[in-house]
């Protein structure tokens, strides 16, 4: 690969960013995209040998042990994707139609679905520069301003809603703050849950990003650090809880060698075997995966040291981050787009944040508090080229 220059020149920063992504990527790159270099064929073609392919079979069992290793939790429950893990949690939780769940407006839209399916409505507050996330302070500040507690429940009194739980969200694979997020939380009796969607392999100190919260959901869409194709978890050390989870989530059908009986309102969401066996295969590879995104972003770094102008979307203090999505912040969002817009047509695929969920039309009239940083980062970051076969390119040409 030719050299690329980091001094910015007097040109627009996008003009710069644009032709420097597109000389890194001569021949285009995707933003992220699954990588099979393990047992992925052996695995799969066991289930076809076999003739288990739905959602009883070995792999699933084996997918699950795996999963507890790498978060440190004690249960996993897997599931057909991640809106549906959370989902799935907020109705094992006792969630009612009318609760608002507290969570960030920058997140993917499937955290507002989960709780939109479940019967509850997104609260959304601010998050912070330093971890993207849900900010503490922030939460914290909210809370004070609209809640109130009556017989021991936290109220909107805004809305007259229960405030039922806060949902932290590791945003492109970067730890919230969970402890401090977890703090707030308890102190106002309402309890914290974490979406790892994102954050696979990802560590706060020496401990995993999902081991936060009363438990976590992930994601194994095709795009994430590990796929099923698609698929997702909930993760926790209350095996009460795993255990309401996994029985709702088979259609709540009561244990019986041969009679359907079902003793609540169920949910079709178990994992296929098929599914589970891609993503053992998956796991499996999980560390090499990640040392290997690790290793671009720091390539990223190092090229964006020098402009001043492009700001470098690091990981937080005391944190190792996936880096599922790497990121940088420019100036203003008419830079932003005419980045998007040269680099795309060039077939490197860039993106903007997601549509801060507040935006959203099905979203706009929710309960939230001030969303000035929100609103900022979304208007500036850029999404780049994030998978292993970006990081092969620039990695193995240098």
């Amino acid at each position: 690969m030719p050299a690329i220059s980091t001094e910015l020149p007097t040109v627009r920063v996008s003009e710069w960013l644009a032709e420097f992504l597109v000389s890194a990527f001569p021949d285009g790159a995707a933003l992220h995209e699954p990588t099979f270099s393990g047992n992925e064929w052996n695995y799969v073609k066991d289930c076809l040998d076999t003739g288990w392919v739905s959602s009883v079979g070995g792999y699933v069992d084996r997918f699950e042990e795996m999963l507890c290793d790498v978060t440190g939790r004690e249960a996993a429950v897997a599931t057909v994707n991640g809106t549906a893990a959370m989902h799935l949690l907020l109705v094992a939780l006792g969630v009612r139609h009318g609760d608002e769940i507290i969570m960030p407006a920058l997140t993917f839209v499937a955290t507002a679905n989960a709780a939109v399916h479940a019967g509850a409505h997104p609260h959304f507050v601010d998050v912070e520069t330093t971890t993207l996330g849900l900010d503490p302070g922030a939460l914290e500040r909210r809370l004070h301003d609209i809640g109130e507690q009556r017989d021991g429940v936290l109220m909107n009194r805004e809305t007259g809603a229960r405030i039922r739980a806060v949902v932290g969200v590791d945003v492109f694979g970067h730890p919230c703050d969970a402890p401090a997020l977890a703090k707030v939380a308890d102190d106002f009796g309402i309890t914290y849950l974490q979406d790892s969607a994102e954050s696979l392999g990802s560590l706060r100190g020496s401990k995993p990003a999902a081991a936060g919260g009363l438990a976590a959901i992930l994601s194994f869409n095709g795009n994430k650090t590990v796929t099923t194709g698609g698929g997702g978890a909930v993760v926790t050390d209350d095996e009460a809880l795993a255990a309401r989870l996994r029985h709702l989530g088979t259609t709540a059908k009561e244990p019986h060698r041969w009679a359907y009986r079902h003793d609540a309102t169920g949910y079709n969401y178990r994992l296929p075997n098929i599914n589970a066996a891609l993503g053992c295969a998956q796991l499996e590879q999980l560390d090499c995966f990640v040392a290997r995104k690790r290793r671009l972003a720091e390539w990223y770094r190092s090229a964006f040291a020098g402009p001043k102008h492009i700001q470098f979307v690091d990981e937080p203090p005391a944190c190792e981050s996936n880096f599922w999505l790497n990121a940088v912040l420019i100036p203003d969002a008419a830079e932003r787009d005419a980045v998007l817009e040269r680099a795309n047509t060039a077939r490197t695929q860039l993106r903007p944040a997601w549509e801060p969920m507040h935006r959203l039309p099905m979203f706009n009239n929710c309960a939230r508090g001030e969303l000035a940083v929100t609103e900022d980062i979304c208007n500036r970051l850029v999404n780049l080229p994030s998978g292993i076969a970006a990081a092969n390119l620039v990695l193995e040409t240098q």
